[in-house]
Protein backbone atom coordinates (compact mmCIF):
# COMPACT_ATOMS: atom_id res chain seq x y z
CA UNK A 1 0.00 0.00 0.00
CA UNK A 2 1.25 3.50 -0.82
CA UNK A 3 2.11 5.95 1.98
CA UNK A 4 -0.96 8.03 2.75
CA UNK A 5 -1.43 11.59 4.03
CA UNK A 6 -1.41 12.17 7.76
CA UNK A 7 -4.77 11.70 9.45
CA UNK A 8 -6.01 9.19 6.89
CA UNK A 9 -8.77 6.70 7.61
CA UNK A 10 -9.27 3.75 5.26
CA UNK A 11 -12.85 2.59 4.94
CA UNK A 12 -14.32 -0.29 2.94
CA UNK A 13 -16.14 1.60 0.18
CA UNK A 14 -17.73 4.87 -0.94
CA UNK A 15 -20.91 4.24 1.03
CA UNK A 16 -18.94 3.84 4.24
CA UNK A 17 -16.99 7.02 3.49
CA UNK A 18 -20.25 8.94 3.05
CA UNK A 19 -21.66 7.54 6.29
CA UNK A 20 -18.50 8.44 8.21
CA UNK A 21 -18.77 12.02 6.95
CA UNK A 22 -22.46 12.13 7.91
CA UNK A 23 -21.64 10.97 11.43
CA UNK A 24 -19.03 13.71 11.79
CA UNK A 25 -21.52 16.38 10.72
CA UNK A 26 -24.07 15.15 13.24
CA UNK A 27 -21.41 15.33 15.97
CA UNK A 28 -20.39 18.86 14.96
CA UNK A 29 -24.01 20.01 15.13
CA UNK A 30 -24.47 18.43 18.54
CA UNK A 31 -21.38 20.26 19.79
CA UNK A 32 -22.84 23.62 18.68
CA UNK A 33 -26.46 23.55 19.89
CA UNK A 34 -27.10 27.30 20.03
CA UNK A 35 -25.69 28.84 16.85
CA UNK A 36 -25.70 28.53 13.07
CA UNK A 37 -23.61 25.72 11.60
CA UNK A 38 -21.82 26.39 8.30
CA UNK A 39 -20.89 23.60 5.89
CA UNK A 40 -18.88 24.03 2.69
CA UNK A 41 -20.05 21.56 0.05
CA UNK A 42 -18.06 19.80 -2.65
CA UNK A 43 -19.08 18.44 -6.03
CA UNK A 44 -18.56 14.85 -7.09
CA UNK A 45 -20.15 11.45 -6.77
CA UNK A 46 -19.17 10.66 -3.18
CA UNK A 47 -20.39 14.01 -1.81
CA UNK A 48 -23.63 13.52 -3.76
CA UNK A 49 -24.03 10.17 -2.00
CA UNK A 50 -23.43 11.94 1.33
CA UNK A 51 -26.07 14.61 0.66
CA UNK A 52 -28.67 12.01 -0.25
CA UNK A 53 -27.78 10.10 2.91
CA UNK A 54 -28.25 13.23 5.05
CA UNK A 55 -31.67 13.81 3.50
CA UNK A 56 -32.70 10.20 4.01
CA UNK A 57 -34.31 8.42 6.96
CA UNK A 58 -31.07 7.56 8.76
CA UNK A 59 -29.94 11.18 9.29
CA UNK A 60 -32.72 13.60 8.44
CA UNK A 61 -34.11 13.80 11.96
CA UNK A 62 -30.64 14.03 13.52
CA UNK A 63 -29.76 17.37 11.91
CA UNK A 64 -30.85 20.90 12.93
CA UNK A 65 -31.81 21.95 9.40
CA UNK A 66 -33.00 25.41 10.41
CA UNK A 67 -29.53 26.22 11.76
CA UNK A 68 -27.51 24.64 8.95
CA UNK A 69 -26.12 26.90 6.25
CA UNK A 70 -24.72 25.28 3.11
CA UNK A 71 -22.05 27.01 1.03
CA UNK A 72 -20.03 25.79 -1.95
CA UNK A 73 -16.28 25.35 -2.29
CA UNK A 74 -16.53 25.92 -6.04
CA UNK A 75 -18.86 25.74 -8.98
CA UNK A 76 -18.87 25.97 -12.74
CA UNK A 77 -20.01 29.32 -14.09
CA UNK A 78 -23.21 27.96 -15.57
CA UNK A 79 -26.89 28.50 -14.68
CA UNK A 80 -28.02 26.70 -11.53
CA UNK A 81 -30.32 24.47 -13.57
CA UNK A 82 -27.47 23.31 -15.82
CA UNK A 83 -26.46 19.66 -15.51
CA UNK A 84 -22.89 20.74 -14.71
CA UNK A 85 -23.91 22.93 -11.75
CA UNK A 86 -22.97 21.90 -8.23
CA UNK A 87 -26.02 23.79 -6.98
CA UNK A 88 -28.27 21.64 -9.13
CA UNK A 89 -26.51 18.48 -7.96
CA UNK A 90 -26.88 19.46 -4.30
CA UNK A 91 -30.54 20.40 -4.69
CA UNK A 92 -31.32 17.08 -6.33
CA UNK A 93 -29.34 15.07 -3.78
CA UNK A 94 -30.93 16.93 -0.85
CA UNK A 95 -34.43 16.48 -2.29
CA UNK A 96 -36.93 16.24 0.54
CA UNK A 97 -34.62 17.73 3.17
CA UNK A 98 -36.15 20.70 5.05
CA UNK A 99 -33.51 23.24 3.99
CA UNK A 100 -34.75 26.84 4.38
CA UNK A 101 -34.51 28.60 1.03
CA UNK A 102 -32.10 31.22 2.39
CA UNK A 103 -29.77 28.60 3.89
CA UNK A 104 -28.46 27.19 0.60
CA UNK A 105 -25.88 29.73 -0.55
CA UNK A 106 -25.13 29.01 -4.18
CA UNK A 107 -22.31 30.77 -6.00
CA UNK A 108 -23.92 33.36 -8.31
CA UNK A 109 -23.51 32.75 -12.03
CA UNK A 110 -25.68 35.38 -13.71
CA UNK A 111 -23.07 38.14 -14.09
CA UNK A 112 -19.47 38.22 -15.20
CA UNK A 113 -17.06 35.70 -13.73
CA UNK A 114 -15.21 38.37 -11.76
CA UNK A 115 -18.36 40.09 -10.49
CA UNK A 116 -19.93 36.83 -9.36
CA UNK A 117 -16.74 35.79 -7.54
CA UNK A 118 -16.69 39.15 -5.74
CA UNK A 119 -20.39 38.85 -4.89
CA UNK A 120 -19.87 35.46 -3.27
CA UNK A 121 -16.98 36.84 -1.28
CA UNK A 122 -19.29 39.59 -0.03
CA UNK A 123 -21.91 37.02 0.94
CA UNK A 124 -19.33 35.05 2.91
CA UNK A 125 -18.15 38.27 4.61
CA UNK A 126 -21.73 39.08 5.61
CA UNK A 127 -22.34 35.62 7.07
CA UNK A 128 -19.05 35.71 8.96
CA UNK A 129 -19.55 39.31 10.11
CA UNK A 130 -16.13 40.50 8.98
CA UNK A 131 -13.96 40.73 5.89
CA UNK A 132 -10.87 39.35 7.59
CA UNK A 133 -10.57 35.83 8.94
CA UNK A 134 -9.80 35.43 12.62
CA UNK A 135 -7.71 32.28 13.25
CA UNK A 136 -9.62 31.78 16.49
CA UNK A 137 -13.05 31.94 14.85
CA UNK A 138 -13.43 29.62 11.85
CA UNK A 139 -15.81 30.54 9.05
CA UNK A 140 -16.95 26.96 8.50
CA UNK A 141 -17.74 24.16 10.89
CA UNK A 142 -17.09 21.60 8.16
CA UNK A 143 -15.42 21.81 4.76
CA UNK A 144 -15.93 18.90 2.38
CA UNK A 145 -13.36 18.46 -0.37
CA UNK A 146 -12.51 15.98 -3.08
CA UNK A 147 -9.31 15.00 -4.83
CA UNK A 148 -9.07 15.35 -8.59
CA UNK A 149 -7.07 12.94 -10.69
CA UNK A 150 -4.64 15.80 -11.41
CA UNK A 151 -4.38 16.66 -7.71
CA UNK A 152 -6.77 19.63 -7.73
CA UNK A 153 -9.36 20.33 -5.09
CA UNK A 154 -12.34 22.68 -5.31
CA UNK A 155 -11.35 24.51 -8.52
CA UNK A 156 -7.75 25.03 -7.44
CA UNK A 157 -5.95 23.48 -10.40
CA UNK A 158 -2.21 22.91 -10.80
CA UNK A 159 -0.48 25.89 -12.36
CA UNK A 160 -3.44 28.28 -12.20
CA UNK A 161 -3.30 31.79 -10.65
CA UNK A 162 -5.96 31.06 -8.01
CA UNK A 163 -3.41 28.89 -6.19
CA UNK A 164 -1.50 32.00 -5.15
CA UNK A 165 -4.46 34.11 -4.02
CA UNK A 166 -3.85 34.99 -0.39
CA UNK A 167 -6.22 37.92 0.16
CA UNK A 168 -9.48 37.36 -1.71
CA UNK A 169 -11.83 34.78 -0.24
CA UNK A 170 -13.18 33.80 -3.66
CA UNK A 171 -11.36 33.69 -6.99
CA UNK A 172 -12.45 33.46 -10.63
CA UNK A 173 -11.00 30.57 -12.62
CA UNK A 174 -11.26 31.51 -16.32
CA UNK A 175 -9.66 28.27 -17.51
CA UNK A 176 -10.35 24.96 -15.79
CA UNK A 177 -7.57 22.40 -15.67
CA UNK A 178 -9.85 19.45 -16.49
CA UNK A 179 -13.01 18.84 -18.50
CA UNK A 180 -15.56 20.26 -18.65
CA UNK A 181 -13.50 23.25 -19.74
CA UNK A 182 -15.87 25.97 -18.59
CA UNK A 183 -14.95 28.91 -16.33
CA UNK A 184 -15.34 28.32 -12.62
CA UNK A 185 -15.38 30.14 -9.30
CA UNK A 186 -13.55 28.77 -6.29
CA UNK A 187 -12.90 29.50 -2.65
CA UNK A 188 -9.23 30.14 -1.95
CA UNK A 189 -6.84 28.26 0.33
CA UNK A 190 -7.15 30.64 3.34
CA UNK A 191 -10.95 30.33 3.33
CA UNK A 192 -11.00 26.54 2.91
CA UNK A 193 -8.63 26.29 5.86
CA UNK A 194 -10.89 28.42 8.08
CA UNK A 195 -12.77 25.44 9.43
CA UNK A 196 -13.26 23.40 12.56
CA UNK A 197 -12.91 20.29 10.41
CA UNK A 198 -11.82 19.64 6.81
CA UNK A 199 -12.79 16.29 5.33
CA UNK A 200 -11.37 14.97 2.07
CA UNK A 201 -13.68 12.30 0.64
CA UNK A 202 -11.57 10.17 -1.70
CA UNK A 203 -12.99 7.07 -3.35
CA UNK A 204 -12.25 4.93 -6.36
CA UNK A 205 -9.17 3.44 -7.96
CA UNK A 206 -8.69 6.49 -10.21
CA UNK A 207 -7.76 8.57 -7.14
CA UNK A 208 -4.78 6.38 -6.39
CA UNK A 209 -2.60 8.20 -8.94
CA UNK A 210 -2.53 11.60 -7.16
CA UNK A 211 -1.97 9.84 -3.85
CA UNK A 212 1.01 8.08 -5.37
CA UNK A 213 2.34 11.42 -6.65
CA UNK A 214 2.07 12.81 -3.14
CA UNK A 215 3.97 9.82 -1.78
CA UNK A 216 6.71 10.54 -4.31
CA UNK A 217 7.09 14.07 -2.93
CA UNK A 218 5.18 16.03 -5.55
CA UNK A 219 3.33 19.13 -4.34
CA UNK A 220 -0.25 19.14 -5.59
CA UNK A 221 -3.00 21.67 -4.77
CA UNK A 222 -5.11 19.31 -2.65
CA UNK A 223 -2.23 18.72 -0.28
CA UNK A 224 -1.78 22.46 0.32
CA UNK A 225 -5.04 22.80 2.23
CA UNK A 226 -4.20 23.73 5.80
CA UNK A 227 -6.30 23.40 8.91
CA UNK A 228 -7.59 20.32 10.74
CA UNK A 229 -7.61 17.99 7.72
CA UNK A 230 -8.83 14.39 7.83
CA UNK A 231 -8.71 12.10 4.82
CA UNK A 232 -11.50 9.54 4.45
CA UNK A 233 -10.43 7.06 1.77
CA UNK A 234 -11.94 3.86 0.55
CA UNK A 235 -9.81 0.79 -0.05
CA UNK A 236 -9.80 1.25 -3.82
CA UNK A 237 -8.25 4.72 -3.56
CA UNK A 238 -5.78 3.70 -0.86
CA UNK A 239 -4.75 0.51 -2.64
CA UNK A 240 -5.54 -1.43 0.51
Amino acid sequence: MIPLPKNSEILPDADTVARAAADRLVALCAAAPDRPVAVCLSGGSTPKRLYALLAGPDYRDALPWARLHWFFGDDRHVPWDDAASNVRMAREAFAGAPIPVDNLHGIPTEGTLEADAAAYGTELNAFYGADRLDPGRPLFDLVLLGLGEDGHTASLFPGKPALDEATAWVAPVPEAGLAPFVPRITLTFPVLASARSVLFLVTGEAKRAPLERLAEGETLPAFRVAGPVIWLLDRAAAGA
